[in-house]
């Protein structure tokens, strides 16, 4: 009985033993809530008027929430809320696969920048490989998944190779409009992670996270769609909608 509850105990620690190089505290001002009748997910805002997050968000009847920190704080300060006016779903994206997993979602009034709202850069350049980046979301506690998200969380990982992240993701195809990003794949201990979230290099939108199996903010390996491999998508239907 003894083994049994050590074995129980050091199985959730684990599960909050985030990597040591996280940060917790500020929302990065480019960082944005996307809460839902179904599950949240992150976003970015990258223009005035459009955030980008990942195609595989279900978000029935959105509520937009910028500069948020702590979504179960509901009297948290320096905080807007807006509505949507449209979701595009990248053309090629399919809920069977990881690809093109990319959505664009026009808000229904321009967003001003101030101290805790601010647009993020877009590249201009593929990442090289061991940039380092941090990669941004909210956790739940695993106690009671049934409420908000309650702890905004960075991590500080680096680009890896598409042979190393090939060979911890065996059964999927890593595409070159893909980056990988995290220390090593596979150590997939139990947590709860809000879905989507960003790679930001040095002040860069690199990646949005479509597939991880394990925690990015414990710095499992994540795979992210690459932002720069979608400009030409991102800016046709911005200037077009």
């Amino acid at each position: 009985m003894k083994i049994v509850f050590f074995y129980i105990l050091s199985t959730l620690l684990g599960a909050f033993a985030y990597n040591p190089d996280h940060i917790a505290g500020g929302t990065p001002p480019y960082l944005v809530y996307l809460k839902s009748d179904y599950l949240p997910c992150t976003g970015v805002l990258i223009h005035p008027l459009w955030v980008l997050t990942a195609a595989h968000c279900n978000l029935p009847k959105l509520r937009v929430i910028l500069g948020l920190t702590n979504p179960s704080d509901n009297t948290e300060k320096n905080v807007e809320v807006t509505g949507y006016e449209k979701m595009i779903h990248h053309p090629r994206f399919s809920i069977s696969s990881i690809s093109y997993d990319l959505m664009l979602i026009k808000l229904k009034r321009t967003i001003q920048p101030n101290n805790y709202i601010r647009m993020v850069e877009l590249p201009q350049h593929i990442i090289p490989e061991d940039t380092m980046c941090s990669v941004s979301t909210w956790s739940y506690n695993l106690c009671d998944t049934t409420k908000e998200p309650d702890s905004l969380q960075t991590v500080n990982i680096s680009v890896i190779s598409k042979t190393e992240c090939r060979n911890g993701y065996k059964a999927y195809d890593i595409k070159e409009n893909m980056i990988c990003v995290g220390i090593v794949p596979g150590r997939r201990l139990p947590c709860k992670e809000v879905s989507a979230a960003p790679a930001v290099c040095n002040g860069v939108l690199y990646g949005i996270l479509s597939y991880a199996d394990g925690c990015v903010l414990r710095a499992d390996v994540g795979i992210y769609a690459s932002i720069f491999h979608f400009m030409p998508w991102i800016e046709d239907t911005i200037e077009n909608n």
